[in-house]
């Protein structure tokens, strides 16, 4: 829990053993302000080529390193695992991934590259022994136990609330405004995306439209689901905005997305994140 305000989340996904297509075997992503380190254990990742639609015919481009870090993406993306795959990815806020390696996210907008190039020696040490490690379980720890000392030494003394999108844009404005000399807007956004990687307006517009998700997923579950409604609760103008805005950061259509959520094995990082 002391690393709340930093790691947002680590996710295991696992596929050997399982009998999936090839459609199956797509991940689709949305944009999103979360940086990211992805350990590969075994089998093969390749990237989609951004603008092609993700068919098994489309081109791609296979992730040669086992560890790969992620900037901020403005823009959703896809892969495909040409067969059974066992990977585990690490979400990391991009204003304490600044803090605690120095990088700059903006500098890795829709950016995939190998730690080794990026990390500075101890990161890199560090997930090499996560790589290395005999199970899941350990390797959450062993990142844990990395990274929880070196944030309570460098974390904001305002504390930032995490757990959702809005709140941690929020908390962000207020402490690119309270932090160093220069109060101006203008300061204050430059300094927000330095840390981030995108312009204040991008981060609040991704909070805003996580929040929809999870307004639009409590209501499909309790049965009363009705998009104006959803983008009223969530501060879109109109029905129009709101799929406007989710078409940009998925892909797709709200409706189209709430049923491949349902009904897509290659949509497995939106059920978790429900």
């Amino acid at each position: 829990m002391s690393l709340g305000a930093c790691l947002r989340a680590v996710m295991v996904r696992d596929t050997r053993g399982l009998e999936l297509n090839g459609a199956q075997r797509w991940n689709h992503f949305p944009a999103t302000p979360l940086c990211s380190i992805s350990w590969w254990f075994s089998g093969d990742c390749e990237m989609l080529v951004p603008g092609t639609p993700p068919r098994l015919d489309s081109p791609t481009r296979t992730l040669r390193a086992r560890i790969v870090f992620g900037g901020p993406h403005s823009l959703p993306s896809a892969s495909w695992n040409p067969g059974p795959v066992h990977g585990m990815m690490a979400m990391v806020q991009p204003d304490a991934l600044h803090l605690l390696t120095g990088l700059r996210p903006s500098e890795w907008l829709n950016r995939l590259v190998d730690v080794r190039e990026v990390f500075p020696a101890d990161w890199t040490r560090a997930c090499e022994a996560v790589l290395d490690a005999p199970d899941d379980e350990t390797r959450v720890r062993q990142l844990e136990d990395f990274m929880d000392p070196l944030w309570q030494a460098r974390r904001p003394r305002l504390a930032l609330n995490a757990q959702r999108g809005q709140d941690w844009a929020h908390g962000l404005l207020l402490r690119a405004a309270t932090s160093a000399v220069g109060r101006s807007l203008r300061q204050v956004e430059r300094r927000v995306k330095e840390w981030t990687g995108q312009p204040m307006r991008e981060l609040q517009g991704l909070g805003r439209a996580e929040a929809a998700f999870f307004e639009a997923m409590t209501a499909h579950i309790d049965g009363r689901l009705n998009w104006a409604d959803v983008a009223a609760q969530s501060g879109y103008a109109d029905q129009s905005h709101l799929s406007r805005v989710t078409r940009r950061i998925t892909g797709f259509a709200p409706e189209e997305l709430r049923r491949r959520i349902a009904e897509d094995e290659g949509f497995w990082i939106y059920r978790m994140w429900q």
